[in-house]
């Protein structure tokens, strides 16, 4: 793909999309066009039929250290003339125009965390499936040592990922914690030594890219992040019925069945047009 960013660099290669925050001069600091880019290549990405896992990761030593702090009004958005638009009356959050947009994609996010994720850097891994984290990797949720509040939509998202305890001691303390705090407090699913980082995330994204189907990974990621706010297992039992009836019915179903039962591979290859199963698209004014 010939398409260019300033920020971050996009690779595809065996159907794994690589999204690398790439300002390692600045430890891969956050930007307001950081955020643009990060939004136009999780679009790209699910656009493309190619792309069946993406992998997020910074280049350098560091995943992201957080928003680019080189005035003491950098969150003063009073002050600030930009194009970030408006929610409710008010700007628009930077991180969360950079981070929900991996929300709304219908493919799986494997975060690969090597060095310090703190601020938006630990915040826009949230919304991501999977985060494995470097030996050397730390995070923290330091907005109130910097006299603001979580951003990224983080309020929603870390609560469900980790629980309220552990996330409310983590916002409150705003301290810096190592990866194995991270695994024990369940914010990553694994930790590895660092020269092993990228292998273990291809790994793991090709075991998604190469067996499965496409469909059935996107309508598998909305049915559960969109039962996490269910009131009750109807809500997921009326979902499921809905996307059995119209999987059931499609090619790769009938290919999984057939693979099985004439022991090969499967050849999966239904695209992703009409998939859409309860997880909500952002409102027509913010998508």
């Amino acid at each position: 793909m010939s398409r260019q960013w300033e920020q971050v660099s996009w690779a595809v290669d065996g159907g794994v999309g690589t999204l690398t925050l790439d300002r390692p001069d600045r430890r891969n600091a956050y930007t307001p066009v950081m955020a643009r880019e990060l939004a136009e290549v999780a679009a790209v990405a699910d656009a493309d039929d190619a792309v069946r896992v993406v992998v997020v990761t910074g280049a350098g030593r560091d995943f992201c250290v957080g928003a680019d702090l080189q005035r003491a009004g950098t969150f003063d958005r009073s002050a600030q003339a930009d194009s970030a638009g408006t929610i409710d009356g008010v700007a628009r959050d930077w991180g969360g125009i950079g981070a929900l947009p991996f929300a709304a994609l219908r493919k799986p996010v494997i975060a690969a965390v090597n060095g310090v994720a703190v601020g938006i850097g630990a915040t826009m891994i949230l919304p991501m499936d999977i985060r494995i984290a470097a030996e050397s990797a730390r995070f923290g949720y330091v907005f109130a040592r910097r006299g603001i509040v979580p951003e990224a939509a983080s309020s929603w998202f870390l609560p469900r990922v980790v629980g309220i305890s552990q996330a409310m001691e983590w916002v409150a303390t705003g301290r810096v914690f190592d990866a194995a705090e991270a695994l024990r407090g369940r914010l990553v699913s694994r930790v590895v030594p660092d020269a092993e980082l990228l292998d273990t995330a291809y790994g793991l994204a090709h075991e998604i890219a190469d067996n499965t189907s496409g469909v059935s990974v996107a309508t598998s990621r909305q049915l559960l992040w969109s039962m996490l706010s269910a009131s009750s297992p109807w809500d997921a039992h009326r979902a499921e019925s809905r996307a059995l009836v119209e999987l059931g019915s499609g090619a790769d179903a009938a290919e999984g069945v057939a693979s099985f039962l004439e022991k090969r591979p499967a050849r999966f290859a239904a695209p992703l047009d009409g998939v859409g199963f309860g997880w909500p698209q952002p409102p027509g004014d913010l998508a």
